[in-house]
């Protein structure tokens, strides 16, 4: 068991004692322990000893045991007992939005109230208006909560399930009977939500392939069984569809159940057109099949360009495939350094330090350290008095680290009124500034984009950071005409942030062709806390592939030097403009 997957049991230890009504320090323990180990420069998959886990600040005895348990064998009895004992509708709960452990246990206890169909209920008949610790506004937000999760049930973030996605790809590319295999549907397109996991292979013996994918291991439950299509549901909660297919159809089946709907149609109305007919099987002239090997040959038939499967939304790629006028889309490679990442400083979890070697490792030239700013107290945001050290360590790491750049900067907080939560005299400090919301997000789209706008003017603001504050399946966006402030963007040369964490992938791929065509410059920046964040940056990059961006579109392709002079001559231009705020 890798170390990510221990913090989360720990962490879930610790909820589950507080759902049961446990003690604060017992509960507390095991939350703190958690963190410790997450911070801690250990790995999990070597000849990790007990007495090398009890020298972590913040885990004990009693817990290091259990974790040496957990790398060992993957099962704790502890957390086993804790998950029956406790209605699972109690764990469900906790994804409503301000609603926490103390709070449910207490609806438990005194409404019996077990699961979010029963927390409804108790709303729609107004028994938590007079609760202590609720009332009207509370209760309202609950239903609001509710009706959210309730908007994204079975829906699932890309990061994660693609890995396990891609590991059945690879079991079922791997038997003696099948003889292509490909992902397919919306997982395919990449797009960042989905809600199942499709796969075309094709195969001379579909019986032995559906016997095998119906009896895998991950199989929590066989939905439907049949000679061409199977479902299963994993027990990580997902469906899984597979298709078999003769091989001779297996590039007209790929391309079909790889999608979207839109592309499909708009692809057998340009087949109609030329006399043809095109379907799941195949691609016939009457009733003449049109041979294909692959799907690049599909496209050729009609003369147009391969279209990648991230474009395929029907929002001009046929014809773009047809001029040739497809853009070369960015590659994970050509990104050169990341920017905005978080450090002890203030919420991350790792030193400047342990970043750098980090980023080393992954192959980059460079990295912006990008802190949170004193607003964001919650955060541990960097208070002006520690400005000064914050810098200096910069320093110390680049001195000690030739061959790579650390730029200086820090994620400032754009206030209601669109000023920026530090002086001028303070952002002057700094190589780059990246300005982004994390308040007071009940605005009017009026008053919101305002807001960003005028943070936008502030002659050291370079990146607009998570443009519209959304988080995928938890937070629709606060309301802003992006297009607005994409125009602003232009207007004041800040740059736009895609944030590649996988659950904002924001700025949306929707908006990346508008402002490709504005002339907006874009960073893919991972928003990383930890280590482990650092790799995210690749759902950044699907983001911008979707969005049609190539490597000129993307600041973060530079090399080193020319990301020096490029956030020198921003600063410069910005200062020489008349739109900057004063």
């Amino acid at each position: 068991m890798n170390k990510k997957e221990i913090v989360s049991i720990l962490n879930e230890i610790g909820v589950l004692y507080e759902l049961k009504g446990e003690s604060f320090f017992k509960t507390r323990a095991y939350l703190t322990a958690a963190r410790a180990l997450e911070i801690a420069d250990i790995d999990t998959y070597g000849n990790t000893s007990v007495e090398e886990l009890q020298k972590i600040n913040g885990i004990g005895a009693g817990i290091a045991g259990q974790i040496f348990t957990l790398i060992k064998t993957g099962n704790l009895k502890l957390y086993d007992d804790l998950k029956s004992s406790v209605p699972p509708g109690l764990f469900e709960m906790l994804k409503i939005p301000k609603l926490g452990p103390k709070k449910i246990k207490y609806l438990y206890n005194g409404l019996g109230v077990g699961t979010i169909d029963e927390l409804k209920c108790a709303c729609l008949e107004d028994k938590l208006i007079n609760l202590p610790n609720f009332g009207p506004k509370t209760q309202e937000n609950i239903l609001k909560g509710i009706e959210f999760i309730s908007k994204y049930k079975d829906r699932f973030l890309y990061a994660g399930i693609i890995d396990e996605a891609l590991q059945l790809e690879h079991k079922i590319k791997s038997l003696d009977c099948v003889i292509r295999c490909s992902l397919a549907g919306s997982l395919r397109r990449k797009k960042g939500v989905i809600k199942d996991i499709d796969l075309v292979a094709s195969t001379e013996d579909p019986v032995s392939l559906m016997n095998f994918f119906t009896g895998l291991p991950e199989a929590a439950e066989v939905i439907a069984r049949g000679e061409t299509k199977s479902s299963i549901r994993l027990k990580s909660g997902i469906n899984v569809d597979i298709r078999a297919i003769k091989d001779s159809q297996y590039p007209y089946a790929q391309h079909h159940f790889t999608g979207s709907r839109e592309h499909n149609t708009a692809m057998r109305s340009m087949a109609k057109k030329c006399d043809m007919k095109m379907n799941e099987y195949g691609l016939f002239k009457g009733e003449e099949p049109v041979i294909c090997q692959d799907e690049r040959e599909i496209f050729k038939v009609f003369g147009m360009d391969y279209i990648e499967p991230e474009l395929r939304e029907n929002i001009g790629e046929i014809e773009a495939a047809i001029k040739k006028t497809l853009p070369e889309l960015i590659k994970e490679k050509d990104i050169k350094g990341l920017f905005h990442f978080h450090t002890i400083s203030s919420d991350g979890n790792m030193s400047l330090g342990q970043a750098v070697q980090e980023l080393k490792k992954m192959g980059f030239e460079y990295c912006g350290i990008a802190d949170h700013s004193k607003t964001a107290f919650y955060a541990g945001g960097i208070k002006e008095d520690d400005i000064l050290p914050y810098l200096e360590e910069i320093d110390r790491v680049n001195c000690v680290n030739p061959g790579f750049k650390v730029f200086k900067g820090i994620e400032s907080e754009i206030l209601s009124d669109g000023s920026l939560d530090y002086s001028d005299e303070v952002l002057a400090k700094f190589d780059f500034v990246i300005i982004a919301v994390h308040s007071n997000f009940n605005m009017t789209e009026k008053q919101m984009t305002s807001r960003i706008i005028k943070g936008m003017q502030n002659r050291f603001a370079a990146i607009l950071a998570h443009p519209t504050g959304r988080l995928l399946l938890a937070r629709d966006p606060y309301p802003v005409n992006i297009r607005e402030v994409i125009d602003a963007a232009f207007e004041n040369n800040v740059d736009l942030e895609i944030n590649s964490s996988p659950y904002r992938l924001d700025l949306d791929w929707r908006q990346c062709k508008y402002a490709k065509d504005k002339g907006v410059k874009m960073f893919i920046n991972p928003d990383a806390h930890s280590i482990e964040g650092f790799a995210e940056y690749r759902f950044g990059v699907n983001v911008a592939r979707k969005g049609w961006l190539e490597k000129n579109d993307i600041a973060n392709t530079m090399g080193a030097g020319r990301m020096a002079d490029y956030l020198k001559q921003k600063r410069t231009t910005k200062m020489q403009s008349k739109n900057f705020q004063k």
